[in-house]
């Protein structure tokens, strides 16, 4: 199909490949592939063959001319190096531009604290992730409000983000040595169930312990969503909130823990610090607080228009 099937300016404007992917620019390299294959079936052929003509041209099109080229980008260190180097130099230039067109969610960011904004950016992009491609005739607008968002983030970055980083390794590494079964031992060989709730919750163990906080939020949403009901995945994220200084959130995420252990003790001595009473409830404005990007992001859900002027 001809590239030129895409709108030109399209092609010229979707120039952030992580908003491209409807990833944040602090995305690692097992981040940047989830998305990429989640973005491959969401856009397979298979998925429109109820779909015009037109619309099943869309959706290859924009897999193999924007979404394709944007993950060859950030895969490779060096180039995911050149393109932070770029957007880096967008958001200096932005910075010293009064933009009259800003949407309510940038012009948010803009008066957080850095932990606030940090934790508010990775909500935001992740809200925008899950409208980004549900309408392909919408799939600009919301692309480049990502886009937006990202440069306005840029502006608080920490040098660490002009660095290649080194993937963090979780698992050591041992050496796996064949072992030759017999046929009575094959027949008794189980399969290993995965729990990958567990696997995101060790990992952010790990980032509490770097006080990598943002990765750390990320993995423990991860879990809760895989696993609801676990204290510690509940407990852990409210600690983290409350070393970002997020009170709110802090407690709300402690009286879970709390409700569905009571004797758990990280939360009862995060519980200690926030003045949280013994079978109290997490405070409604508390968790209105914690939803309130899902509301500023309501109408993308809606499938109205974005607020950004292209």
């Amino acid at each position: 199909m001809s590239q030129t099937f895409l709108p030109p300016k399209w092609l010229e404007q979707l120039c952030d490949p992580y908003a491209v992917l409807g990833i944040s620019v602090t995305a690692d390299d097992r981040q940047i592939l989830k998305r990429y294959h989640t973005l491959a079936k969401l856009l397979h052929p298979d998925r429109h063959t109820k779909s015009s003509k037109k619309d099943q041209e869309l959706a290859t099109a924009i897999f193999s001319h924007l979404i394709n080229p944007a993950y060859e980008q950030l895969k490779n260190q060096h180039k995911r190096f050149s393109a932070i180097t770029m957007l880096l130099s967008q958001a200096r230039v932005l910075k010293q531009q009064a933009l009259s067109s800003e949407s309510t969610i940038v012009q948010e960011i803009r008066e957080m604290s850095p932990p606030q904004a940090e934790l508010f950016y990775e909500e935001a992009i992740a809200c925008y992730a899950e409208a980004q491609y549900k309408s392909l005739h919408q799939f600009y607008q919301v692309t480049r409000q990502i886009s937006t968002l990202n440069l306005a983030y840029l502006q608080l970055h920490k040098s660490h983000l002009l660095l290649p980083q080194e993937p963090l390794s979780i698992i050591p590494k041992v050496e796996v040595k064949p072992v030759e079964l017999t046929l009575c031992e094959k027949t008794n060989v189980k399969p290993v169930l995965k729990n990958y709730a567990q696997r995101h919750y060790e990992r952010a163990i790990e980032y509490t312990k770097l006080t990598k906080w943002t990765l750390a939020v990320q993995e423990l949403r991860d879990a809760i969503k895989l696993e609801p009901n676990n204290s510690d995945y509940h407990a852990l994220l409210g600690f983290v909130h409350l070393q970002q200084k997020l009170l709110g959130m802090a407690r709300v995420y402690i009286s879970q823990a709390l409700k569905l252990n009571p004797q758990h003790s990280l939360a009862l001595k995060c519980a200690t610090r926030l003045k949280i009473q013994p079978g109290e409830n997490a405070n409604p404005k508390s968790i209105a607080k914690a939803l309130s990007i899902a509301a500023l992001l309501s109408g993308f859900r809606d499938g109205k228009r974005s607020q950004v002027k292209c």
